[in-house]
């Protein structure tokens, strides 16, 4: 007897809700000034290209980044529109788009580049810092490892400081809630407010695990090239930017697809522990905006799965 393989759902937060993706579309459902529910989703198009190198290991990972980070700011751009206006005043959204920088190809421009600019920010900085202490720490792996030591640094202190702010923490409760309905979907609970609650915010194939892996892939992969002088420093660094992320999107596929062995389970505890911080526990009425989000989800692939076997 087999058992049909369990789909796989990813999802990001959004303000005031939560975005699913699934093989034919993304949703984002979000919470509205007058407390109603909004939705808003788009047809997953793929590109034959760039789904023929999204087959291909360690390819694949940079593929899925920007495609996300593509996908990801048109739905970040419709909650930021709309969570704080009151849907009897949409007309003014409408009238407004036309002004707005950040059109459908627009957005998706940006997202990338926002993605890749902060990249380089989080690669280059910590360079020049480390490379302040040579008279100090003069070895390869001393400024390898002090290099890394400072990206980390910076990496947590950021989240922890954007975590402060009121628009920010409430981001990462609905990004907890996200979790909570994927756990529960995974683990073939039933998606009501009170169960999905019960489950855990973390969640292995997390984005924030992957980006803390680039921190820890980073060292092994900086081991292999020189750190003087510093200027090729810097161009190996950045040219070596898709590397680390391709390798740092299979060790996160590696980790999710071993956390239920024993030992290697905790190969993915390094990307929970990020979690603590860019997860917050969620209230009932983020749960239930996350699992409307989901549910619509659903329902569209079921309809395009309907509409595939007619034809």
């Amino acid at each position: 007897m087999t058992t049909e393989k369990k789909i796989t759902y990813g999802g990001q937060a959004v303000i005031e809700g939560v975005m699913f993706g699934g093989k034919n579309h993304y949703v984002t459902a979000i919470r509205r000034k007058d407390q109603s529910i909004d939705f808003f989703h788009t047809p997953r198009k793929q590109n034959p290209t760039i789904a023929k190198l999204k087959k291909i290991p360690f390819i694949r990972g940079v593929m899925a980044i920007i495609e996300a980070s593509a996908n990801g700011s048109k739905h970040l751009q419709f909650s930021s529109e709309r969570y704080d206006v009151d849907p009897k005043d949409d007309h003014n959204i409408a009238d407004q788009k036309e002004s707005r920088l950040s059109m459908v190809l627009g957005v998706a421009a940006v997202g990338v580049l926002s993605f890749i600019f902060g990249k380089f920010i989080f690669t280059l900085i910590p360079v020049f810092l480390a490379a302040l202490f040579l008279p100090i720490i003069s070895s390869d792996i001393g400024q390898i490892l002090l290099e890394s030591f400072i990206k980390l640094i910076l990496l947590l202190g950021y989240i922890y400081m954007i975590s402060l702010t009121p628009l920010i923490k409430r981001v990462f409760q609905y990004h907890g809630a996200e979790h909570k309905v994927i756990n529960a979907y995974e683990n073939n609970v039933p998606l009501t407010i009170e169960h999905v609650r019960q489950q855990s915010r973390l969640h292995y194939r997390c984005g924030s695990s992957f980006i803390l892996f680039t921190v820890i892939v980073g060292v092994f992969i900086y081991m292999l090239v020189p750190t003087e002088p510093l200027y090729l420093r810097i161009l190996n660094r950045l040219a070596l930017i898709p590397v680390v992320l391709g390798v740092s999107f299979e060790v996160l596929q590696l980790t999710n697809k071993l956390r239920h062995k024993p030992l290697f389970k905790y190969l993915g505890y390094p990307g929970l522990w990020l979690q603590l911080l860019t997860t917050k526990e969620p209230t009932d009425d983020q749960i239930e905006v996350a699992i409307a989000s989901f549910h619509k989800l659903l329902h569209l692939e079921e309809k395009n799965k309907n509409t595939e076997q007619i034809v």
